[in-house]
């Protein structure tokens, strides 16, 4: 019962517009008092802090810094040339261009609104200068942005691999075909939605062309080089390649094509700082709850209740899928990585799901989520650039949602695939 009371006052204070943060620091605070008194008050405050100050999670930052030293420069740009020269010329080609960008984007930023933020500023108003009705360029632009949740280095990935002692790297790695996967089936659609509505190409495929942008945009493609393969080969941590992120993109950026001021620089700390006082708050706090919920073993009273219930883990997946869905569409993908994963964990590992696997379930679920009102960060984003309806474009969005729910049926039922690169590389 003292779970339920907790989420019933937790989602209380967050309908009465109480930041997640916030209420996530008084709920878990509350229950401590009540459970153990006044003594246990001085450890709140050090949990808080323990919780983070993980060094793992240095790493989540440093990702956002990069992020936004990209955006404030001309790496971007040059990323979306490349991606048009490479798919512009396909039927509904910006659409295209749109995935295309921010999977370059979310091999380096790991932030799905950074990417939204940098692609959807400059490809929604080419979109609709097109023709394409403003609810369909805000859609495309927020459901690619999304890969960034799944793709490597993804930071909600990061925050889930810390809360559940699991590998970052083999986070990382186990996203890889998922992203992919993703990122072709809403090109699919976007190709079928292309021919029902008839949006225009641009232009011709030229090898000349794509010889052009990929020399302007070598550079800003060593990014995610240099920092997935100094990750998957071993020569660097997460966290490492996160600094080395930062480093590269501002010699890239300030050197190589001398297009990033000192100005520049301090507006991207000021951004990043922003951003990351959002994510850390929120760890802060629900390591509150979450010490709480250890010391009361709650999470695995509810294991056993639920495993005597049923045993089957494919039913168990299927009731996490809907939990997860449901939490995606109030709480931010990093609170509800932190609030959640310690609680089912226990349970996963009962039925003897991978918790690998279970990581790509929540981080897609999380990436639908970024995709549903009230909340969904990222699609509020692009409406804001765009300038159209949310709810208006939520009905668009569905089409790619579909899309986003098959990868994560796919990944959920066939563990086979969502761990074949994992199982590869590491037997």
């Amino acid at each position: 019962m003292i779970i339920l009371y907790i989420f019933i006052a937790l989602i209380a204070l967050i309908l009465i517009n109480v930041p997640v943060a916030v209420a996530l620091a008084l709920v878990g605070t509350i229950a401590t008092f009540i459970t153990y008194g006044s003594m246990a008050m001085p450890t709140v405050g050090m949990t808080m802090f323990e919780g983070a100050t993980n060094f793992p999670l240095i790493a989540i930052p440093l990702f956002i810094l990069a992020g936004a030293i990209m955006n404030a420069s001309s790496i971007s740009r040059r990323l979306i040339d490349l991606a048009m020269a490479m798919v512009g010329f396909i039927k509904g080609g910006l659409s295209m261009v749109t995935i295309g960008a921010s999977v370059f984007f979310a091999e380096i930023s790991g932030s799905s609104v950074a990417g939204v933020s940098a692609i959807g500023s400059i490809l929604i108003p080419a979109m609709r200068k097109k023709g394409y009705s403003k609810e369909f360029a805000a859609s495309i632009s927020s459901s690619a942005a999304s890969l960034a949740i799944i793709l490597p280095p993804s930071i909600p990935m990061i925050l889930y691999a810390v809360m559940s002692g699991e590998s970052v790297v083999q986070m990382f790695v186990a996203g890889i075909f998922p992203g992919l996967l993703g990122a072709m089936g809403l090109a699919a659609m976007c190709y079928y939605l292309a021919r029902k509505y008839n949006f225009p190409s641009e232009g011709r495929f030229r090898v000349s062309q794509l010889w052009k942008a990929l020399k302007e945009a070598v550079w800003a493609l060593l990014i995610p080089v240099i920092i997935l393969g100094g990750i998957f080969g071993g020569f660097v941590t997460a966290t490492e390649g996160a600094a080395l992120a930062v480093c590269v993109a501002i010699f890239i950026s300030a050197v190589v094509y001398r297009e990033f001021t000192l100005k520049n620089f301090i507006d991207s700390c000021k951004s990043a700082g922003v951003q990351t006082a959002v994510v850390m708050l929120l760890v802060a706090a629900s390591a509150v709850v979450g010490g709480y919920l250890t010391e009361t073993r709650i999470p695995q009273a509810i294991a056993l209740q639920i495993s005597d219930l049923t045993s089957n883990k494919y039913v168990i997946l299927a009731l996490l899928n809907i939990i997860f869905l449901i939490l995606g569409v109030f709480l931010h993908s990093a609170a509800a990585i932190i609030l959640v994963v310690p609680i089912v964990l226990p349970l996963v590992l009962e039925v003897g799901i991978d918790p690998l696997h279970f990581g790509l379930i929540v981080t897609l679920n999380l990436a639908i989520g970024q995709q549903t009102p009230p909340v969904a960060s990222v699609l509020i984003a692009s409406c804001s650039i765009a300038k159209s309806d949310i709810w208006a474009t939520s009905k668009t969005n569905l089409w790619f949602i579909a899309v986003l729910f098959t990868i994560l049926m796919i990944n959920t039922y066939i563990p086979a695939f969502a761990l074949a690169l994992v199982n590869f590389i590491y037997g």
